[in-house]
């Protein structure tokens, strides 16, 4: 490969001219010319054996020519590229410049990074909110850890109490007319869930089992079935079942039961953590975003090309298909679904992908002015840590995914914690 000529065409995209010897070209067109001379019928010869120049003869000297061009280009460009010392971000556009017995010449319009600049990225301001784990917090958590311990037991002899479980047959009517779905038998009811209609479930406290009665209630004036709405309602009982939920104490044997702590101090202590560690977890990726929001919008320099924002559109597309391929989906079932196609899906994903294109060129032009550095050490740290999210060996991560890749992740990492670092609290 010869590169002929390398320059900036217009923002973000270059020409590129580069040509293939004469000699590798003629063994790219023999290639072609074996790969295709058993499907190319000539008079006179069996199927297979007519020679490439009564080939080119009958049908054009450069029959093979195009099928040639395509066997060599990923190979030559490639070389152009590296030669050139430019980054493609999308697919080029091809042409054919000259091209006979002395090799042939190939143009590309290439689209690349663009020159992006970024001022005012320190000190930017944004306030870290974080929340506070508080009492009631952990006191709502450890009435769901009960709750999940609890036991129940059926009651035989005794009345229905707020916070039983009940099974009750019940037929509702309005002016004496039984009306459609206001009928069951043998319904589960938590009394106090709030399930029913408001006064419902009270009127079944203080009842045993057997016992039949009338529930009278008026249904809300914003009652989902417009011909029920405001109206009043008997509903014939018959309580036939009564469980009682009994919840564990909150003492120092519930604690050693349900978790690894000795003590229900511990364990508490513990919840808060575990609370204050999901508030933080939010504030960070609350602040995070504010970050990312204001860096994007600091961004300027060349426009950014359309091939790096559908590129990042496709990569979305295809980490989703993969996520939904391991709940054991696939794209084509999830749109029968959602009623999407390939086209809505990328509308869907574009401004997700523009934001990440966005915040990735500002991130690596902050890495740039900042001098950010990777260390051997820290490179076969994230190998290590790479490895151990995929369970592979890391040396096999190391042939996935170049060196050059992992660095330029943890130069935009660095950039970004040098950009959170710097951030500070907004002027009162």
């Amino acid at each position: 490969m010869n590169l002929i000529k390398s320059e900036k065409t217009e923002k973000s995209a270059y020409a590129l001219e580069f040509s293939v010897d004469k000699e590798t070209f003629e063994k790219a067109v023999n290639k072609v010319y074996k790969k295709q001379v058993g499907s190319i019928n000539v008079p006179g010869f069996r199927k297979g054996k007519a020679p490439r120049s009564v080939i080119e003869r009958m049908y054009g000297k450069g029959v093979f020519y195009e099928d040639a061009a395509n066997e060599l280009i990923p190979d030559a460009y490639e070389a152009a590229v590296k030669e050139a010392g430019i980054t493609p971000v999308g697919r080029a556009d091809f042409d054919i410049k000259e091209v006979g017995e002395n090799g042939i010449v190939f143009t590309a319009n290439v689209p690349v990074k663009p020159a992006v600049e970024i001022e005012g990225y320190m000190g930017l301001e944004i306030e870290k909110k974080v929340e506070k784990a508080t009492a009631e917090e952990v006191d709502r958590e450890l009435d769901m850890i009960r709750e999940r311990n609890s036991r129940e037991t059926e009651i035989t002899d005794g009345a229905a109490e707020m916070g039983d479980n009940v099974k009750i047959d019940f037929a509702g009517s309005v002016d004496g007319v039984a009306f459609e779905g206001g009928s069951s038998k043998d319904y589960s009811l938590k009394l106090g869930s709030g399930s029913f209609i408001p006064g419902f479930e009270e009127q079944i406290a203080g009842h045993k089992i057997g016992e039949s009665f009338d529930v009278n209630v008026t249904f809300p004036e914003d009652y989902h079935a417009a011909e029920l709405a405001g109206k009043a309602a008997v509903f014939a009982t018959t309580l036939n079942a009564i469980t009682k939920i009994e919840l564990p104490e909150l003492d120092d044997d519930f604690a050693k039961d349900v978790s690894e702590f000795d003590t229900m101090a511990e364990y508490r202590a513990d919840i808060e953590a575990k609370i204050q560690k999901r508030h933080d977890d939010a504030a960070e990726s609350a602040f995070e975003e504010a970050v990312i929001k204001a860096l994007a919008e600091k961004l300027g320099g060349e426009e950014i090309p359309e091939a790096m924002f559908e590129a990042e559109t496709e990569n979305l597309l295809r980490d989703y298909d993969n996520r939904l391929r391991m709940q054991g989906l696939d794209l084509m079932t999830y749109f029968k679904y959602t009623g999407l196609d390939l086209d809505k899906m990328r509308e869907q994903l574009r401004p997700q992908a523009e934001s990440y294109v966005k915040i990735r060129l500002a991130l690596e032009k902050i890495a740039e002015l900042e001098g950010c550095a990777v260390t051997d050490e820290e490179l076969d740290a994230e190998y290590a840590r790479l490895a151990e999210a995929y369970n592979m060996e890391a040396d096999k991560i190391k042939e996935m995914i170049p060196s050059d890749s992992v660095s330029a992740d943890l130069k935009v990492k660095k950039a970004m914690d040098a950009v959170k670092a710097a951030a500070v609290a907004p002027k009162a």
